[in-house]
């Protein structure tokens, strides 16, 4: 119990930051540009630094193992709530991307801090590098309702992929990495937590609210992405040995959290309903304080 407490202790500081995010918008203290600015931010500078960060640790034979096994299970959860959200949402593009998509990055790598430690960040790196990935392929195709095109170069010079190359090569070649180098990419991991939440934030300030909570959809999407993925994801991770709990984990809370908020992103640039978009992550993001929880403490008592 008393890792749920510390993960309730944590959602709620997230969500404090996500209110203070929605008054400074409000306020003006945060205009539209600047949120963008903030959400650039996030993603080209904080989180490679994240993904960086989380191939700092001493490679061995058994740390090599664990992060094939990472690989694997990421790839079989993602194509699980993929197929899920396609049988479900085929023909609502917004609900579709909303769902196969989790918030694992920006939302899922502080929930995992708070549970275990920075370490565990190493468990989750190659699912956030499959889900940008799978947004940036399947996920723009769900939005333009066309066949999956892959640019290969894009994907290559995305500042996710990039972190995640770095990483992969400090830890591979086990480069002993600066003091001064490590500070620095630490205090910008340090800026994860706030930033995304605050940008979140944001979206909240943007919604409706008296509307939002009188919607059937949006807690049929909050249901599918908080609720039924979850759920089907405990028996495929619990195929996994329990000297690998760290790791079940992990990648449990991965696909246990709420909406991503790149669905309003790519929404917007594709000329979607954003608004109903932005709406699906601000349901889910408040939801999940709750069924988060709640699934942790299911997970300990079947995995312990």
């Amino acid at each position: 119990m008393t890792i749920v407490i510390l993960l309730i202790k944590k959602l709620i500081t997230m969500l404090i930051f996500m209110v203070i995010g929605g008054i400074l918008y409000k306020r003006k203290y945060i205009s539209e540009e600047g949120s963008k600015s903030l959400a650039n931010l996030l993603i080209r500078l904080v989180l490679p630094c994240v993904i960086i960060n989380g191939f700092l640790v001493e490679r061995t034979s058994e740390k090599i193992k664990i992060f094939l096994i990472s690989v694997i299970y990421s790839i079989l959860l993602l194509l699980l709530s993929i197929i899920i959200a396609r049988l479900i949402f085929k023909k609502d593009p917004i609900a579709h991307f909303g769902t196969a998509f989790s918030n694992a990055g920006f939302f899922g790598i502080p929930v995992i801090v708070a549970v275990l430690d920075y370490d565990a960040v190493f468990y989750i790196v190659p699912f956030i590098a499959c889900l940008n990935i799978l947004q940036w392929t399947y996920g723009v195709a769900i939005l333009k309702e066309k066949r999956i095109q892959i640019n290969l170069k894009n994907i290559l010079i995305s500042p996710f992929m990039i972190g995640f190359m770095i990483g992969i090569i400090v830890f591979l070649s086990g480069i002993d990495i600066p003091d001064i180098p490590r500070d620095i990419i630490g205090s910008f991991v340090g800026l994860n937590t706030p930033l995304a939440m605050m940008v979140s934030g944001v979206y909240l300030a943007k919604a409706d609210l008296k509307t939002m909570f009188h919607s059937i959809r949006l807690y049929k999407v909050a249901f599918i992405r908080l609720l039924l993925i979850p759920t089907f994801s405990i028996p495929l991770l619990s195929i996994l040995a329990k000297e690998y709990y760290d790791v079940m984990v992990c990648l449990f809370l991965a696909s246990a959290c709420p909406v991503g908020t790149n669905v309003a992103v790519y929404a917007q640039l594709h000329n979607k309903d954003y608004v109903y978009a932005v709406e699906t992550v601000v349901m889910s993001t408040l939801l999940s304080i709750c069924s988060i929880p709640i699934y942790m403490t299911i997970i300990q008592i079947i995995w312990h």
